[in-house]
């Protein structure tokens, strides 16, 4: 069966184009044009994918996200924005977003962007089937329910910090370059800088090192990162 992705999306010329462009690719597509119809859709039908745009009517689409990921919190979403500030980008991304597209984009980079989201939940399909915990000394992870524990202490994760630490704990002990984790955590249709793996790893460490006497996350000066067992 096709995929099906749901555009929520206020301006309807736009969203006729993404669907056009989708329905050419071989997906199947339905629009909805404020953020209060968009969530209602969201919620009501099984969808692989949702593009929503940040700015809507009636719900904004950071609110329309927050909401969505308190029920569902495995489909991806992909964020469409104008904004092209840092902290609007970061926002999604802390509310559940999986990615972001900054408007105007070119409709290859909007198609590189949903294969890649796509692989990304296949891996973690093929996770969730051998194993359904990662461990790594008192830091636990399991894929089917999401829960990360550490030192008993529950931890919130966005859903980029989730994939990159699974990444970290499937490959616990070795030692990851840069280029490996935005492979694998990104995909290699990711268009950007290799720097995005260094703020996430930033992000990662103030939630599962910071808080505890022990670290657990370490830096190979010009290779990469390591999440290791203590000695």
């Amino acid at each position: 069966m096709n995929k099906r992705i749901l555009i929520i999306e206020d301006e309807e010329k736009i969203a006729r184009v993404i669907q056009l462009e989708l329905n050419h690719e071989g997906y199947q597509t339905e629009s909805a044009f404020t953020g209060k119809t968009g969530l209602e859709r969201a919620e009501a039908e099984e969808w692989d994918l949702i593009l929503l745009d940040v700015m809507l009517p009636e719900l904004n689409g950071i609110e329309v996200l927050r909401r969505f990921r308190k029920k569902n919190g495995h489909t991806p979403v992909i964020l469409l924005t104008a904004r092209d500030a840092i902290p609007d980008k970061v926002n999604g991304l802390d509310h559940g977003a999986n990615d972001y597209v900054t408007k105007p984009f070119e409709i290859e980079e909007l198609l590189a962007r949903i294969r890649a989201c796509f692989r990304m939940n296949v891996r973690g399909s093929q996770s969730e089937g051998k194993a359904d915990d990662l461990k790594v000394h008192d830091l636990q992870l399991n894929l089917g329910t999401r829960d990360i524990l550490r030192q008993g202490k529950r931890i919130e994760l966005t859903s980029r910090e989730f994939d990159l630490l699974v990444y970290l704990l499937q490959n616990k002990n070795q030692v990851l370059s840069r280029d490996q984790i935005l492979t694998h955590v990104w995909g290699y249709d990711f268009v950007g800088d290799t720097n995005v793996v260094d703020v996430y790893i930033r992000y990662l460490r103030k939630k599962i090192d910071y808080p505890f006497d022990l670290q657990l996350i370490h830096t190979y000066r010009g290779v990469g990162y390591s999440l290791k067992e203590p000695v």
